[in-house]
């Protein structure tokens, strides 16, 4: 189930987000936290399985009205299970379908469109 970040989960979060391939740098990593943290148009949620947090996806308002995910991201332990397709279809819930990727997300939820995704 998607739970919306709170400080709290910094470290599960950075840690999660450093399994994308261009979020390893530390520095980096905090400066994008502050962002969703500061910016009340960048949300962040985590994916949690049972008791676990496993998953992290990160999404941004913009003004026409479409949600961009801009992050996605899952615990190597938990993959190839169908969760970034869970995180993707329950947002696609919270914003009425109005979900589109970034560059850097674009190939994962085409993957998903096409029912291929991990």
């Amino acid at each position: 189930m998607l739970i919306k970040y709170k400080s709290s989960y910094e470290k599960i979060s950075m840690g999660l987000l450093a399994f994308m391939p261009e979020e390893k740098n530390v520095k980096k990593l905090q400066q994008k936290i502050k962002k969703y943290e500061e910016d009340p148009r960048w949300q962040l949620y985590l994916w949690k399985e049972d008791e676990d947090i496993v998953g992290i996806v990160g999404v941004s308002l913009l003004e026409d009205d479409t949600v961009q995910l801009n992050h996605i991201s899952v615990n190597p332990s938990f993959r190839e299970e169908g969760i970034g397709k869970e995180m993707i279809s329950a947002l696609q819930e919270i914003y009425n379908g109005k979900l589109v990727p970034s560059v850097q997300t674009a190939l994962f939820f085409a993957k998903c469109d096409s029912d291929n995704c991990e």
